[in-house]
């Protein structure tokens, strides 16, 4: 993990576990993996998220209501990324991410024209991968 932002134990701790999951998980699960850390409450989880999320190192998937560890290779520092798109496996779990510049910007063309001034664009697509749709071959 290389950064130029300074993150705080918890952070650390709570980027560690997303970074090591294989699939998305919960804050409250990340409270119980955390707890040998010193965590007892669900505020130090969603504190070390939230600012996770804002520096770019994790996305919140709303579908899942859970958490993963940004998975795209960029400078955080820079958030030169802000439309981010997700394929979930509803078999394994497992969650692609896809981030796009030229996509994002036309995106962001599409939207402006209509006059609304977006944040943030997550889009998650629900199905099968590519190994899970082998197996129910």
């Amino acid at each position: 993990m290389v950064t130029k932002v300074a993150l705080t134990k918890n952070q650390k701790l709570v980027l560690e576990k997303l970074e090591a999951a294989k699939a998305p998980v919960s804050a409250y699960n990340l409270l119980d993996l955390l707890r040998e850390n010193g965590f007892r409450a669900p505020l130090q989880v969603y504190r070390a998220l939230d600012a996770l999320i804002k520096e770019g190192f994790v996305h919140r998937l709303e579908s899942l209501n859970a958490f993963v560890a940004c998975s795209e290779q960029h400078d955080h520092s820079q958030h030169t990324h802000h439309m981010t798109a997700f394929a979930i496996c509803d078999t394994c779990g497992q969650v692609t991410e896809f981030s796009d510049e030229s996509i994002s910007h036309r995106l962001d063309d599409w939207i402006g024209a209509t006059g609304f001034i977006a944040k943030k664009a997550v889009i998650e697509f629900r199905g099968t991968c590519a190994s899970c749709a082998a197996l129910a071959a």
